[in-house]
């Protein structure tokens, strides 16, 4: 459990080295995590049902009750038998003898389902952690933008800059600067959708525990820094000990344990009684005593003994099922991180460092009256598209990456530095 809390820390870990903190003490991811654990209600709920199945057990380690009685013959008849007169009065205990092993049977079956129950804990708060990384990265998400927004911004700007100055020296018309005015307009707007973004996943992730007016400010992270994982058939092995798949090994024993119970239905139980009676005539006491057995017991329990059996049956086949399910939303994962880094790899090395080359060449020739504004700002245009780009692909990956630790509960380090765009300051 120790290792899967350790992976699950992990996820997005590399969101976390980047973004300067704007608060004296921005959250981290760990510190979200740690907070979701200790105050999450489907967390705590698991503690409530602890209690209600080791109370399940105490019950099931019951033996069968002992029963105290009296008993009254010849009385309030007629005759001899009228009143109190010829009365005999008869104490008795009784109780049933259980047979065929129900007492082991019904202490096994409710272990059974307490020891299931840490599993299914383990697996809910794995998949609680993977949704704080989710929203948490979705913060990170809109920083980020926002902070391609402000390049875009910063472009604009002396953009705008640039064809008032061709403007006021006659160089070009008025429209050129109401057209790069209003993409500096834009280029705000995107910023602006970023903060509301940023603002809507902040409380987004504070819902997870409780917190109605958010005020902190997360440390924030490189979504571009994405890490090496190892190859599908290593993640597909690491799928075997997922929680998901362990739950299954609990509702085995459960079955089990229940298949016992119903087997130990077909060796009936003997109902005793011993007691003492007062024989009113002679004044005498004499000891009582009686022993029956249902008949057919064995036949009356197959029906139990064969449904469970079917259920411990189908239950290899949900398994089953259920790997194939999880092995084709491992894959998937897999795949969309692979093709997200390449993406993001080849953006980076390839066609931004390009894209920054050709717009600074167009703003130089722009400056000497040897390109148009159109030429300039469709180079800006693109190289701000390919930023949103190769940081959509980024979170692609990540969020891929999410899945796969969650599915396999191991932690990937980044093994290079970030990849960013050289040269990006415009």
């Amino acid at each position: 459990m120790r290792l899967r809390l350790a992976a699950l820390a992990a996820l997005v870990a590399v969101c976390a080295v980047a973004f300067p903190a704007h608060a004296a003490a921005p959250l981290t991811l760990d510190d979200a995590f740690r907070r979701v654990a200790d105050t999450h209600p489907d967390l705590r709920l698991f503690g409530t049902r602890r209690d209600a199945l080791e109370a399940g057990l105490d019950r099931a380690s019951l033996r069968p009750a002992l029963v105290a009685g009296a008993s009254i013959e010849n009385a309030f008849g007629t005759g001899e038998a009228s009143g109190l007169d010829g009365a005999e009065i008869t104490l008795s205990l009784a109780s049933v003898l259980e047979r065929g092993g129900k007492l082991d049977a019904r202490r096994t079956l409710a272990q059974r389902r307490i020891d299931a129950l840490a599993v299914e804990r383990e697996a809910q708060r794995l998949d609680l952690l993977a949704e704080v990384a989710r929203r948490y990265l979705a913060i990170v998400a809109a920083q980020r933008q926002g902070a391609i927004a402000r390049l875009d911004i910063g472009q604009r700007r002396r953009t705008v800059a640039a064809a008032r100055r061709r403007h006021e020296a006659g160089a070009s018309p008025e429209s050129v600067v109401l057209t790069a005015q209003a993409a500096l307009a834009r280029a705000e707007l995107d910023l602006a959708r970023a903060g509301q973004r940023e603002a809507a996943a902040r409380q987004h992730l504070a819902a997870l525990w409780g917190e109605r007016a958010p005020t902190f400010e997360v440390a924030g992270g490189d979504p571009l820094a994405l890490p090496e994982v190892a190859g599908f058939a290593v993640l597909a092995d690491w799928l075997a000990r997922t929680p998901e798949l362990a739950q299954f090994v609990g509702e085995a024993r459960i079955r089990e344990a229940r298949l016992q119970l119903a087997r130990s239905q077909a060796t009936p139980d003997l109902d005793w009684q011993v007691g003492v009676r007062r024989l009113q005539g002679s004044d005498d006491v004499g000891l009582v005593g009686s022993v029956s057995i249902p008949l057919g017991s064995a036949g009356r329990a197959q029906p139990g003994i064969h449904a469970a059996r079917a259920e411990l049956a189908g239950l290899e086949i949900e398994r089953e099922a259920k790997g194939l399910s999880l092995y084709s939303t491992l894959a998937e994962a897999h795949g969309r991180y692979r093709v997200a880094q390449v993406e993001v790899e080849q953006l980076a090395r390839d066609v931004l460092p390009r894209l920054a080359e050709a717009e600074a060449a167009a703003r130089k020739a722009y400056r000497a009256g040897a390109a148009s504004y159109l030429e300039w700002a469709t180079l800006q245009a693109d190289r701000t598209a390919a930023r949103r780009q190769q940081l959509e692909a980024a979170l692609d990956a990540q969020r891929a990456l999410i899945e796969i630790q969650r599915l396999t509960g191991q932690a990937f380090v980044a093994g290079a530095a970030p990849q960013t765009e050289q040269g990006a300051t415009p």
